[in-house]
């Protein structure tokens, strides 16, 4: 029993470490200018909130949640913009970032010389991507909190699932990155995105679009990822909320398996 098992926890503890280094050749990298990309991430979403939720927020007033109760604009935007921060943090390093490192740099052709593998690059280029989104995520729930937007509790608990998105459009990013051919693939990218952050119950409810057009939005990941952010943020969302969750691990292990495979063949070749 011991001969079968112990070397599958070495294997794994040696993953671990192959992943981790790949998390600290991108700190090192980076480690001049890291504040200068954490305040990046965390002010677009930040002056979107005072603008909008803050200020558009003093003309809409109070919206309905799905049980019925009423919150101020500025509480309804809040846990969205959230959820649009971890998925735009998550997607630019995962994006134009990761592939720029394989496909121009080729950062990884060396690093597969090493014991290191195509998943366990994966998997390290995701934690890096989510230790920023993380701090994105931890100072925005600070100016929540700060602005009377949500309490300490329910920040504290909004944080894992802010984290929980990051991974799942990190994973989606990477595999969608193996299969770019050049920057302007991207484009196709940025349109998705900003249709996603436009028309995922972030700053209207679902409910307010027509029929066919809300069932379409709350298939989407962003909306996924925004309900179970503000469900946690404001209260209530019940056992929907365990939807949510498997709906954004699902995302992550398809991600991160496609992302992987991909790698392999590209690198391998």
């Amino acid at each position: 029993m011991v001969t079968l098992i112990l070397p599958r926890l070495v294997d794994v503890s040696a993953a671990s470490r192959r992943s981790a280094s790949v998390v600290e050749r991108n700190l090192s990298a980076l480690k001049s200018v890291y504040w200068l990309l954490l305040l990046s991430g965390f002010v677009e979403p930040l002056l979107y909130l005072l603008s909008i939720g803050v200020g558009v927020g003093a003309l809409v007033g109070d919206l309905p949640l799905p049980d019925g109760r009423l919150v101020s604009y500025a509480e309804f935007v809040a846990p969205a913009m959230l959820a649009s921060s971890a998925m735009t943090g998550a997607l630019a390093e995962t994006t134009f970032n990761f592939f720029g490192k394989m496909k121009y740099m080729k950062l990884y052709d060396g690093m597969i010389a090493t014991p290191v593998r195509p998943f366990e690059i994966a998997v390290g280029e995701l934690g890096w991507a989510m230790l920023r989104g993380s701090a994105y995520s931890a100072a925005f729930l600070g100016v929540m909190v700060a602005l009377d937007l949500t309490s300490v509790g329910r920040a504290l608990a909004a944080l894992p699932a802010a984290v929980l998105v990051g991974f799942a459009f990190g994973a989606l990013g990477m595999a969608i990155s193996t299969f770019m051919r050049s920057w302007q693939d991207f484009d196709l990218v940025g349109s998705a995105q900003f249709t996603l952050f436009l028309f995922s119950g972030t700053f209207v409810p679902a409910q307010a679009y027509p029929t066919l057009l809300h069932w379409l939005v709350e298939v989407t990941p962003l909306y996924r990822s925004v309900h179970l952010i503000r469900g946690v943020a404001l209260g209530g969302g019940g056992w929907v909320w365990v939807l949510d969750v498997l709906y954004l691990l699902a995302m992550l292990a398809v991600g991160l398996f496609v992302a992987s495979r991909r790698m392999g063949r590209l690198l391998y070749k």
